[in-house]
């Protein structure tokens, strides 16, 4: 191809831009208007689940020790997705724990990464950019990736992979035709930076260099050698940062063992009718749930292999009518497919555990196709495009409704997919903590049915149990979740302190150990250990697991909830000490924001063992109404008891 006919490919974008910027902005605005109408809802929505990992619990986002642990140690947070949670610090700093704020930013991140997709298509003059833009921006698919808090790393890394596909568009019609002097070179490190900031959001994104030869591919039939060595950085950008989150999502945040145990021809039958269920639900959204049934993944000779060979097939026939149908089509399938490799099953995420498939995976890639879909949707009469948009609209409204709280979250996933024990599980956990203890348990054991050896439901019900004060009750089920996988730390904690709480200290103490061996930054370990050692009258051992919990994270605010509660209540004089239990109760309650009555009771007892006897009372009336409106009618006998004692001038003593 020679320069002159290079020059004519790339000479109508460069030449109409500010043009374009001054006639363009009414449907831009109206793009960005409907996607907020559209997810106005959205800021109504509470925390649902991990969001406590995330932000409620998020203990870095209170300091700048913090924030530099969120840059510094790939591991002090559940993904290392620095910007993500730099995200999270600033808004902490602005509005603090209220949720509408962190909604409010995630629909206006994901519609900004609409306008932007729409300037890209515009740019590279696809039929129907609007209407694709319109598409992605209302479809109810995306409504996961937006409505949920921790998938800020969808929608933020999507503004910043489509700015950089933008700027490295523009970056090649500039070198191209020689217009803007330095220009050039500007757009081009502009649109390295832009990526780098798309990978410290999530690493999904390195795709976008791959994407980038494929659109080259398809405008021009062919790629040189100076378009691949100008992508060279982004490859090897992407390519770094995404074994790190490969390395971590395996040996961080958990996904390996049986669950992740699949052979290669699993793999490839996973991958295969992911891809399809995936495209399906892009052209028919029904039935949108939080977690998708888990289909089995064997490998046998069975009508299974028709997913992926009709994959392979319509890649193939789209190649081999290239030069009939042009090379869009195959253009938008490879991006789709290859946007969506890190979640089919060839590399072990953390959700398989519970399924193979999730609206979230696709948000990115679910682009090539939408794009695909406009370039035809583009030639039916407006009105039929406006109807299919404001179908659209009511359906993401309506999908945005089950993410209110947990409760509406589970309830609707066990509507639509009850066989899932995830499911069963969390749903129970919300129930207990509502006090509906029967209804909860009777979950849990679904859970067991639907799941008998899986590790999860058996620890679950046995720590429920355990936190109901049936310790006895808890013992066989936790000793099965033990058998099932002994190298789990929580369950090794657990069972130590069903075991402190049946007497059996020495047989606590040994499990307590090795869950510190399994996890040494264990918290819950730590202060169950130091725990079963007071029984042992060996307090200084106590203490200093105690200190431990606070060394790794002295803004913990169970780590200081659990020193607190020892100094005010233990028995031994010497290791009482009102004042600093005061401080550090007092720091834990307000890092919940006064909600939590656990805390609150703590905090009562430690005004109590420093004579502030008043101010214990009130704290523990207060205590009182807040685990009386959870229903935790256990809860409310203890504090009664608390009540009495502080009434008749006397301090708790915790003699366990």
């Amino acid at each position: 191809m020679s320069r002159d006919s290079l020059r004519h490919r790339w000479q109508w974008p460069v030449e109409a831009w500010a043009e374009v910027r001054r006639r363009d902005w009414i449907p831009g605005l109206l793009l960005l208007l409907l996607t907020l109408v559209a997810y106005q809802r959205a800021l109504h929505l509470g925390y649902i689940w991990d969001d406590d990992s995330y932000v409620t619990g998020n203990t870095l986002l209170r300091d700048g020790h913090g924030l530099g642990r969120i840059w510094f140690d790939v591991r002090a947070t559940p993904q290392y997705y620095p910007l993500v949670h730099t995200t999270f610090w600033l808004e902490y700093h602005l509005w603090g724990l209220g949720p509408a704020g962190y909604h409010a930013v995630n629909v206006l991140l994901h519609a900004l990464a609409g306008v932007l997709l729409w300037r890209v298509l515009v740019w590279l003059r696809l039929p129907g950019a609007w209407l694709a833009a319109a598409i992605f921006s209302l479809h109810p698919v995306a409504v996961e990736s937006v409505a949920w808090i921790t998938e800020r790393k969808n929608v933020l890394s999507a503004v910043f992979y489509f700015a950089a596909a933008l700027a490295d568009l523009r970056f090649a019609a500039a070198r191209e035709t020689g217009v803007g002097g330095r220009r050039p070179l500007f757009l081009y490190l502009l649109s390295l930076g832009l990526f780098v900031l798309a990978l410290l959001s999530k690493t999904v994104t390195a795709s976008l260099p791959a994407a980038l030869l494929l659109v080259t591919w398809w405008k021009s039939g062919r790629v040189r050698k100076q378009e691949v060595v100008a992508l060279l950085p982004f490859f090897a950008m992407g390519l770094g940062l995404g074994m790190i989150t490969a390395w971590l999502e395996q040996h961080h945040v958990g996904a390996e063992g049986a669950a992740w145990s699949l052979t290669p021809a699993q793999r490839c039958l996973i991958a295969g009718r992911a891809l399809w269920f995936y495209a399906g639900k892009l052209v028919w959204p029904s039935k949108l749930t939080f977690i998708y049934p888990r289909w089995e993944s064997g490998a046998g000779l069975s009508w299974d292999w028709l997913w992926p060979v009709a994959a392979v097939a319509t890649a193939g026939i789209l190649w081999w009518k290239r030069d009939r149908i042009g090379r869009g089509p195959l253009v938008a399938v490879l991006f789709f497919a290859g946007t969506l490799v890190p979640a089919l099953g060839f590399l072990n995420v953390y959700p398989f555990r519970y399924s193979y498939v999730a609206d979230h995976f696709q948000y990115l890639a679910a682009v090539g196709l939408i794009a695909l879909g406009a370039v035809g949707l583009s030639r039916l009469p407006r009105l039929i495009n406006g109807i299919l948009l404001a179908l659209l609209m009511v359906l993401t409204w309506r999908q945005i409704g089950i993410y209110r709280n947990l409760e509406t979250l589970w309830r609707d996933t066990l509507e639509k997919n009850p066989a899932s024990w995830m499911a069963q599980t969390s749903f129970a956990a919300v129930l207990l903590g509502k006090g509906m203890s029967v209804e909860a348990i009777s979950h849990f054991n679904k859970a067991i049915e639907l799941a008998p050896d899986n590790v999860e439901p058996q620890n679950d019900l046995g720590y429920a149990l355990l936190q109901m004060g049936r310790a006895e009750e808890a013992l066989p089920y936790l000793q099965k979740a033990l058998q099932l996988d002994p190298n789990r730390a929580v369950v090794q904690c657990n069972l130590g302190n069903a075991l402190l709480r049946v007497g059996r200290v020495d047989d606590s103490l040994a499990h307590l150990r090795r869950a510190l061996e399994l996890d040494p930054g264990y918290g819950a370990a730590h202060f169950g250990l130091a725990n079963t050692l007071l029984q042992l009258g060996r307090v200084d051992e106590a203490l200093l697991h105690l200190q431990k919990t606070l060394t790794l994270n002295s803004q913990d605010p169970d780590a200081q909830k659990n020193m607190a509660w020892v100094l005010a209540t233990w028995p031994e004089a010497r290791i009482r000490d009102g004042r600093k239990a005061m401080q550090l109760a007092e720091d834990a309650n307000n890092a919940v924001g006064g909600t939590n009555p656990v805390m609150a009771v703590t905090l009562a007892a430690a005004y109590a063992e420093a004579g502030r006897f008043p101010e214990a009372i009130r704290t523990a009336e207060r205590a009182r109404q807040l685990a009386a409106d959870s229903g935790n009618a256990a809860l409310v006998e203890v504090i009664d008891g608390h009540i009495s004692l502080y009434r008749s001038g006397r301090p708790v003593r915790d003699v366990r």
